[in-house]
Protein backbone atom coordinates (compact mmCIF):
# COMPACT_ATOMS: atom_id res chain seq x y z
CA UNK A 1 0.00 0.00 0.00
CA UNK A 2 2.80 2.44 0.85
CA UNK A 3 4.47 1.64 -2.47
CA UNK A 4 1.26 2.35 -4.34
CA UNK A 5 0.83 5.62 -2.47
CA UNK A 6 4.41 6.62 -3.36
CA UNK A 7 3.90 5.79 -7.02
CA UNK A 8 0.58 7.61 -7.13
CA UNK A 9 2.20 10.66 -5.47
CA UNK A 10 4.97 10.78 -8.06
CA UNK A 11 2.42 10.39 -10.83
CA UNK A 12 0.42 13.30 -9.46
CA UNK A 13 3.55 15.47 -9.34
CA UNK A 14 4.39 14.65 -12.95
CA UNK A 15 0.83 15.38 -13.99
CA UNK A 16 1.00 18.70 -12.14
CA UNK A 17 4.23 19.64 -13.93
CA UNK A 18 2.73 18.70 -17.28
CA UNK A 19 -0.36 20.77 -16.52
CA UNK A 20 1.84 23.74 -15.64
CA UNK A 21 3.71 23.42 -18.95
CA UNK A 22 0.45 23.14 -20.86
CA UNK A 23 -0.94 26.17 -19.05
CA UNK A 24 2.14 28.26 -19.82
CA UNK A 25 2.02 27.22 -23.46
CA UNK A 26 -1.65 28.14 -23.69
CA UNK A 27 -0.97 31.53 -22.11
CA UNK A 28 1.87 32.17 -24.57
CA UNK A 29 -0.28 31.19 -27.53
CA UNK A 30 -3.09 33.40 -26.25
CA UNK A 31 -0.68 36.32 -25.95
CA UNK A 32 0.57 35.75 -29.51
CA UNK A 33 -3.00 35.64 -30.80
CA UNK A 34 -3.88 38.83 -28.95
CA UNK A 35 -0.84 40.67 -30.35
CA UNK A 36 -1.58 39.47 -33.87
CA UNK A 37 -5.20 40.64 -33.66
CA UNK A 38 -4.09 43.93 -32.13
CA UNK A 39 -1.62 44.60 -34.95
CA UNK A 40 -4.22 43.61 -37.54
CA UNK A 41 -6.67 46.07 -35.99
CA UNK A 42 -4.06 48.83 -36.10
CA UNK A 43 -3.42 48.10 -39.77
CA UNK A 44 -7.14 48.19 -40.54
CA UNK A 45 -7.58 51.52 -38.77
CA UNK A 46 -4.59 53.00 -40.61
CA UNK A 47 -5.93 51.80 -43.96
CA UNK A 48 -9.33 53.33 -43.22
CA UNK A 49 -7.66 56.59 -42.23
CA UNK A 50 -5.65 56.74 -45.46
CA UNK A 51 -8.72 55.96 -47.56
CA UNK A 52 -10.65 58.72 -45.80
CA UNK A 53 -7.81 61.12 -46.64
CA UNK A 54 -8.01 60.14 -50.31
CA UNK A 55 -4.67 58.34 -50.33
CA UNK A 56 -4.25 55.11 -52.27
CA UNK A 57 -1.35 53.65 -50.27
CA UNK A 58 -0.46 53.42 -46.62
CA UNK A 59 2.83 53.61 -44.77
CA UNK A 60 2.85 49.87 -44.10
CA UNK A 61 2.88 48.91 -47.77
CA UNK A 62 1.50 45.65 -49.06
CA UNK A 63 3.32 43.40 -46.60
CA UNK A 64 1.17 41.95 -43.86
CA UNK A 65 1.95 42.97 -40.30
CA UNK A 66 3.18 40.07 -38.20
CA UNK A 67 5.76 40.94 -35.53
CA UNK A 68 8.93 38.91 -35.88
CA UNK A 69 9.23 38.16 -32.17
CA UNK A 70 5.89 36.33 -32.19
CA UNK A 71 7.58 33.52 -34.09
CA UNK A 72 10.45 33.16 -31.64
CA UNK A 73 10.77 30.02 -29.57
CA UNK A 74 13.18 29.11 -26.78
CA UNK A 75 15.20 26.85 -29.07
CA UNK A 76 15.31 29.58 -31.73
CA UNK A 77 16.59 32.18 -29.27
CA UNK A 78 19.26 29.81 -27.93
CA UNK A 79 20.43 29.00 -31.47
CA UNK A 80 20.43 32.69 -32.39
CA UNK A 81 22.50 33.52 -29.30
CA UNK A 82 25.03 30.82 -30.20
CA UNK A 83 25.28 32.07 -33.77
CA UNK A 84 25.47 35.75 -32.76
CA UNK A 85 27.45 35.83 -29.49
CA UNK A 86 28.71 39.39 -30.02
CA UNK A 87 25.27 41.09 -29.97
CA UNK A 88 24.43 39.07 -26.86
CA UNK A 89 27.59 40.31 -25.12
CA UNK A 90 26.90 43.86 -26.27
CA UNK A 91 23.35 43.60 -24.96
CA UNK A 92 24.72 42.50 -21.59
CA UNK A 93 27.12 45.42 -21.69
CA UNK A 94 24.22 47.77 -22.43
CA UNK A 95 22.28 46.56 -19.39
CA UNK A 96 25.38 46.67 -17.17
CA UNK A 97 26.36 50.21 -18.06
CA UNK A 98 22.76 51.40 -17.85
CA UNK A 99 22.83 50.24 -14.24
CA UNK A 100 26.23 51.88 -13.70
CA UNK A 101 25.18 55.15 -15.32
CA UNK A 102 22.02 55.58 -13.24
CA UNK A 103 23.67 54.57 -9.96
CA UNK A 104 26.98 56.43 -10.29
CA UNK A 105 27.43 59.76 -8.53
CA UNK A 106 28.32 62.65 -10.83
CA UNK A 107 31.73 64.30 -10.50
CA UNK A 108 31.31 67.74 -8.94
CA UNK A 109 32.20 70.86 -10.89
CA UNK A 110 35.00 71.71 -8.44
CA UNK A 111 36.69 68.30 -8.76
CA UNK A 112 39.07 67.20 -11.53
CA UNK A 113 37.70 64.68 -14.05
CA UNK A 114 37.84 61.07 -12.93
CA UNK A 115 39.89 58.99 -15.37
CA UNK A 116 40.41 55.29 -14.83
CA UNK A 117 43.51 55.36 -17.02
CA UNK A 118 45.05 57.92 -14.67
CA UNK A 119 44.33 55.61 -11.73
CA UNK A 120 45.97 52.64 -13.43
CA UNK A 121 49.10 54.63 -14.35
CA UNK A 122 49.47 56.53 -11.06
CA UNK A 123 52.62 54.64 -10.02
CA UNK A 124 54.30 55.32 -13.38
CA UNK A 125 53.25 58.97 -13.13
CA UNK A 126 54.96 59.23 -9.73
CA UNK A 127 58.15 57.72 -11.16
CA UNK A 128 58.24 60.15 -14.09
CA UNK A 129 57.52 63.08 -11.80
CA UNK A 130 60.49 62.13 -9.60
CA UNK A 131 62.77 61.51 -12.60
CA UNK A 132 62.47 64.32 -15.16
CA UNK A 133 65.33 62.88 -17.22
CA UNK A 134 63.39 59.66 -17.78
CA UNK A 135 60.32 61.68 -18.73
CA UNK A 136 62.38 63.62 -21.28
CA UNK A 137 63.84 60.39 -22.71
CA UNK A 138 60.41 58.81 -23.16
CA UNK A 139 59.11 62.04 -24.72
CA UNK A 140 61.99 62.05 -27.20
CA UNK A 141 61.33 58.40 -28.10
CA UNK A 142 57.66 59.19 -28.58
CA UNK A 143 58.55 62.10 -30.88
CA UNK A 144 60.70 59.72 -32.95
CA UNK A 145 57.72 57.38 -33.24
CA UNK A 146 55.54 60.27 -34.44
CA UNK A 147 58.19 60.98 -37.06
CA UNK A 148 58.04 57.33 -38.12
CA UNK A 149 54.28 57.57 -38.58
CA UNK A 150 54.55 60.77 -40.59
CA UNK A 151 57.42 59.44 -42.68
CA UNK A 152 55.58 56.24 -43.57
CA UNK A 153 52.38 58.06 -44.55
CA UNK A 154 54.28 60.49 -46.77
CA UNK A 155 56.34 57.62 -48.24
CA UNK A 156 53.22 55.77 -49.38
CA UNK A 157 52.10 58.87 -51.27
CA UNK A 158 55.32 60.38 -52.63
CA UNK A 159 57.22 57.15 -53.40
CA UNK A 160 54.66 54.35 -53.77
CA UNK A 161 51.97 56.54 -55.32
CA UNK A 162 49.24 55.39 -52.91
CA UNK A 163 47.34 58.32 -51.47
CA UNK A 164 44.92 56.51 -49.16
CA UNK A 165 46.95 56.91 -45.90
CA UNK A 166 47.61 60.58 -46.70
CA UNK A 167 43.94 61.24 -47.44
CA UNK A 168 43.00 59.46 -44.21
CA UNK A 169 45.49 61.58 -42.25
CA UNK A 170 44.10 64.77 -43.82
CA UNK A 171 40.57 63.70 -42.91
CA UNK A 172 41.70 62.89 -39.39
CA UNK A 173 43.66 66.05 -38.59
CA UNK A 174 40.98 68.31 -40.09
CA UNK A 175 38.25 66.69 -38.00
CA UNK A 176 40.50 66.71 -34.94
CA UNK A 177 41.11 70.43 -35.37
CA UNK A 178 37.40 71.17 -35.67
CA UNK A 179 36.48 69.09 -32.61
CA UNK A 180 39.44 70.29 -30.58
CA UNK A 181 38.64 73.94 -31.22
CA UNK A 182 34.90 73.49 -30.73
CA UNK A 183 35.29 71.92 -27.27
CA UNK A 184 38.54 73.03 -25.65
CA UNK A 185 39.14 70.69 -22.73
CA UNK A 186 41.26 71.77 -19.75
CA UNK A 187 44.74 70.32 -19.43
CA UNK A 188 44.98 67.69 -16.66
CA UNK A 189 46.31 69.18 -13.44
CA UNK A 190 49.22 66.72 -13.13
CA UNK A 191 50.47 67.10 -16.72
CA UNK A 192 54.20 66.36 -17.11
CA UNK A 193 55.45 68.33 -20.10
CA UNK A 194 58.78 68.09 -21.87
CA UNK A 195 60.69 70.33 -24.25
CA UNK A 196 61.29 67.45 -26.68
CA UNK A 197 57.70 66.22 -26.77
CA UNK A 198 55.50 66.53 -29.85
CA UNK A 199 54.08 69.12 -30.32
CA UNK A 200 57.61 70.40 -29.83
CA UNK A 201 58.04 72.29 -26.58
CA UNK A 202 55.46 73.15 -23.97
CA UNK A 203 52.91 74.57 -26.40
CA UNK A 204 49.15 74.34 -26.49
CA UNK A 205 47.50 71.38 -28.21
CA UNK A 206 44.09 69.80 -28.66
CA UNK A 207 43.25 66.96 -26.29
CA UNK A 208 40.32 65.38 -28.13
CA UNK A 209 41.08 63.22 -29.88
CA UNK A 210 44.62 61.81 -29.84
CA UNK A 211 46.35 62.44 -33.15
CA UNK A 212 49.28 60.29 -31.97
CA UNK A 213 47.06 57.21 -31.72
CA UNK A 214 44.96 57.92 -34.83
CA UNK A 215 47.96 58.44 -37.13
CA UNK A 216 49.56 55.25 -35.83
CA UNK A 217 46.37 53.31 -36.56
CA UNK A 218 46.20 54.73 -40.10
CA UNK A 219 49.80 53.69 -40.79
CA UNK A 220 49.31 50.25 -39.22
CA UNK A 221 46.16 49.50 -41.22
CA UNK A 222 47.92 50.40 -44.46
CA UNK A 223 50.82 48.12 -43.53
CA UNK A 224 48.43 45.23 -42.96
CA UNK A 225 46.77 45.83 -46.34
CA UNK A 226 50.19 45.69 -47.98
CA UNK A 227 51.09 42.46 -46.10
CA UNK A 228 53.72 44.22 -43.98
CA UNK A 229 52.47 42.43 -40.92
CA UNK A 230 55.73 42.43 -38.95
CA UNK A 231 56.14 46.20 -39.25
CA UNK A 232 52.44 46.65 -38.45
CA UNK A 233 52.81 44.61 -35.26
CA UNK A 234 55.76 46.80 -34.25
CA UNK A 235 53.66 49.92 -34.83
CA UNK A 236 50.77 48.47 -32.82
CA UNK A 237 53.11 47.65 -29.92
CA UNK A 238 54.66 51.11 -29.99
CA UNK A 239 51.18 52.62 -30.15
CA UNK A 240 50.17 50.73 -27.01
CA UNK A 241 53.33 51.86 -25.20
CA UNK A 242 52.70 55.39 -26.44
CA UNK A 243 49.18 55.29 -24.99
CA UNK A 244 50.50 54.18 -21.59
CA UNK A 245 53.03 57.01 -21.62
CA UNK A 246 50.41 59.61 -22.58
CA UNK A 247 48.24 58.47 -19.68
CA UNK A 248 51.15 58.44 -17.25
CA UNK A 249 52.22 61.97 -18.21
CA UNK A 250 48.57 63.12 -18.24
CA UNK A 251 49.00 64.24 -21.83
CA UNK A 252 45.64 62.76 -22.81
CA UNK A 253 42.54 61.45 -21.12
CA UNK A 254 41.58 57.84 -21.74
CA UNK A 255 38.62 58.93 -23.87
CA UNK A 256 41.03 60.84 -26.14
CA UNK A 257 43.02 57.67 -26.81
CA UNK A 258 39.93 55.50 -27.35
CA UNK A 259 38.45 58.06 -29.73
CA UNK A 260 41.79 58.30 -31.54
CA UNK A 261 41.76 54.54 -32.05
CA UNK A 262 38.29 54.68 -33.56
CA UNK A 263 39.09 57.80 -35.58
CA UNK A 264 42.08 56.13 -37.24
CA UNK A 265 39.91 53.21 -38.35
CA UNK A 266 37.03 55.50 -39.42
CA UNK A 267 39.07 57.91 -41.53
CA UNK A 268 41.02 55.09 -43.16
CA UNK A 269 37.66 53.62 -44.19
CA UNK A 270 36.45 57.01 -45.46
CA UNK A 271 39.64 57.45 -47.47
CA UNK A 272 39.07 54.04 -49.03
CA UNK A 273 35.50 54.94 -49.97
CA UNK A 274 36.74 58.24 -51.41
CA UNK A 275 39.24 56.40 -53.61
CA UNK A 276 36.59 53.91 -54.76
CA UNK A 277 34.23 56.71 -55.70
CA UNK A 278 36.90 58.59 -57.64
CA UNK A 279 37.99 55.37 -59.33
CA UNK A 280 34.42 54.69 -60.47
CA UNK A 281 34.16 58.24 -61.84
CA UNK A 282 37.43 57.79 -63.71
CA UNK A 283 36.20 54.55 -65.25
CA UNK A 284 32.93 56.15 -66.34
CA UNK A 285 34.70 59.08 -67.99
CA UNK A 286 37.32 56.87 -69.68
CA UNK A 287 40.16 58.43 -67.72
CA UNK A 288 43.37 56.69 -66.85
CA UNK A 289 45.28 57.37 -63.62
CA UNK A 290 49.07 57.45 -63.88
CA UNK A 291 50.60 56.70 -60.41
CA UNK A 292 54.05 57.89 -61.55
CA UNK A 293 53.10 61.41 -62.59
CA UNK A 294 50.02 61.54 -60.32
CA UNK A 295 48.06 62.87 -63.29
CA UNK A 296 44.96 61.87 -65.20
CA UNK A 297 45.17 61.57 -68.97
CA UNK A 298 42.30 61.14 -71.38
CA UNK A 299 42.34 57.93 -73.34
CA UNK A 300 42.37 58.47 -77.10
Amino acid sequence: MRLRKGISGETQKKQGVNLDKIGRKLCLNSLKTFLFLYMAEIRTRLREYYHSMGLKTDILGVVGVYPSFMGWSISYMIAAAKFHPLPVLLGGGLLFFMAVEYSLAMVSANSPPYDLGFVWTQSLHDVLMQRPALNTLLAAMNTVFVGMQTGYILWTWLVEGRARPTIAALFMFTCRGILGYTTQLPLPQEFLGSGVDFPVGNVSFFLFFSGHVAASVIASMDMKRMKRCHVASIFDTLNALQSVRLLATRGHYTIDLAAGLGAGWLFDSLAGKYEERKRSIVQKEDLEYDPVTNAQTILI
